[in-house]
Parts: C-alpha cells; sequence; structure tokens
C-alpha cells in the first residue's frame, strides 16, 4: 500500500524556516503582528522586551518567525551567553564602557540651579560623567552666579559650565547670564521655567505641562492642575522615574548638557 505523509500542505505552499537572529542588546526590530518597533533592552526565557522612540516597552514572546529585521522575517533566539546582557550604550546614548573606573575628578565643574536639576543630570549623563572626572554641583539658584564664578577663578585646566533655566531673552536670568565674561566659563541655558518641563510629558504619562498663572509657585501649581498631591518632593520623584535615558529629555536640555561636557572637558587655549 502507498503510505502518505501526515502533511498534505504542497510544498510550494509550506512557509520556509526563518533565519535564526540573536536578541542582543540595542537591536532594532519590528514585530510582524503590531507593528511595534523597537530596540531589545532585555531577553530572557521565552520573551524579550523592546523599547521604541517615546521609551515605551513592550514584551513579546520569542515566536518563530515573529520579527521584522530591515524588512525580513526572522526569528529572534536568546544570545547563547546566560549572563545577563549588558546594554551596549549609556542612557545618554554614549556607547558604554563595561567594568570601566571613573575618573579622578577634574578641577572643572558643571553647575546647574537646584537639586532635581542636578539628580537629572545625573539619571542621563552619570556613566558618562564619572569616565569623564566631571563633577556636577547645584547652587540653589544663580542670583549670585557672577560672585560664584570669580570665586571659581575658572581657567584653561578647569573651566567652567553653567546650565540655568529659563534663559530666554529679557528674562533676569539672561541679565544675570551676560554678567560672565570669562573665556572658560561657559553659561547655557534651557527655556523652561522649571527642569521638569524638560521632562517629556509623555515619560510622565501626562499629555502637557499645564500653564501656571504669573505669581503661583510654578511646582505647586503644576501639582495642583494635574491633580497630584501639594508635595513637590514626592511630584518630583514621580516624574523622574519616568526617565530611563535621553529620549526621555526635550531637545533642548539634551544640546545644552552636552554642549556644557564638551566645554567642561575640552582644555582650554
Amino acid at each position: 500500500m502507498r503510505s502518505y505523509s501526515p502533511d498534505l500542505t504542497p510544498p510550494w505552499k509550506k512557509q520556509q524556516p526563518a533565519p535564526e537572529v540573536r536578541a542582543d542588546p540595542d537591536l532594532v526590530v519590528e514585530e510582524v503582528g503590531t507593528g511595534f518597533c523597537g530596540a531589545v533592552i532585555h531577553c530572557e526565557a521565552g520573551t524579550v522586551t523592546l523599547e521604541d522612540r517615546f521609551g515605551k516597552h513592550r514584551v513579546f514572546p520569542l515566536a518563530p518567525r515573529g520579527f521584522l529585521l530591515e524588512g525580513r522575517v526572522v526569528t529572534l533566539v536568546r544570545p547563547a551567553s546566560s549572563s545577563p546582557a549588558r546594554p551596549a550604550r549609556t542612557a545618554s546614548g554614549s556607547l558604554a564602557v563595561p567594568g570601566a573606573r571613573a575618573r579622578v575628578a577634574r578641577a572643572g565643574r558643571i553647575y546647574v540651579e537646584g537639586r532635581h536639576d542636578a539628580e537629572l543630570v545625573e539619571r542621563v549623563w552619570g556613566d558618562d560623567l564619572r569616565i569623564e572626572g566631571v563633577v556636577v554641583e547645584y547652587l540653589e539658584g544663580i542670583d549670585d552666579l557672577p560672585s560664584i564664578v570669580t570665586d571659581f577663578a575658572p581657567g584653561p585646566d578647569a573651566r567652567l559650565g553653567v546650565l540655568v533655566d529659563h534663559l530666554v531673552p529679557g528674562s533676569k536670568e539672561s541679565r544675570i547670564a551676560s554678567e560672565i565674561s570669562s573665556a572658560h566659563a561657559l553659561v547655557v541655558g534651557h527655556p523652561y521655567i522649571d527642569v521638569w518641563e524638560a521632562v517629556k510629558p509623555s515619560s510622565v504619562g501626562i499629555r502637557a505641562w499645564p500653564t501656571v498663572p504669573r505669581g503661583q509657585d510654578w511646582k505647586t501649581g503644576v501639582c495642583r492642575a494635574l491633580g497630584w498631591p501639594d508635595n513637590t518632593g514626592a511630584a518630583w520623584q514621580r516624574i523622574l522615574s519616568g526617565v530611563r535615558s535621553y529620549r526621555d529629555l526635550e531637545p533642548e536640555l539634551l544640546g545644552r548638557v552636552e554642549e556644557l561636557i564638551d566645554f567642561v572637558t575640552t582644555p582650554g587655549g
């Protein structure tokens, strides 16, 4: 008697096996079922976690033919190493240097206005700053900035960078910044009233930062407009927890911090 295969699908209709690709950190793929596109940030037995350009995370099964890589159907597989995968980049987007020791602190410094500014810079640029040996300090306001710069006495081997909130034409901050004339000190700023606004609303889970009428404390006004408790410390922790990388920050802040790091780490002439 003639024997038959239990699979009666014609050979030309059978799907060809998709090439297997290791789900290494930072590999950018698209999940075929949902169209979600993102970079691999974590892979474990049976699942892979992707992060899109807005910082949103999704977990997908490692299904055969489950992803597109550069438009080509592939099967993602877990990397062979059993040790946890290390990210290839830091939170700022720089190439990571696994095992690198912190450099001895430079004489140069970066000053920011307040504790929240300092914590945000640390969250995103901390790894880079340690490798470069750059210390960030906060001032609790810039009213006395000219005398602070004079006392610091910036020079070719001790350059000073200052990040200022709400540095827009005609503001008090712009007037104070204009008083700094040292070639070894750089004052830059972002246009936001407070560094809170430099965090993208989507990363905090809100549609937009509210407009607070003049005469009100801005942070308290934000909390009330959003229905949050009048506790600015708790509100800031809520905001900071939404920041995982540079993707969660507005470009107006990103560029200024990168500019300061470059300035402080480049020897002056």
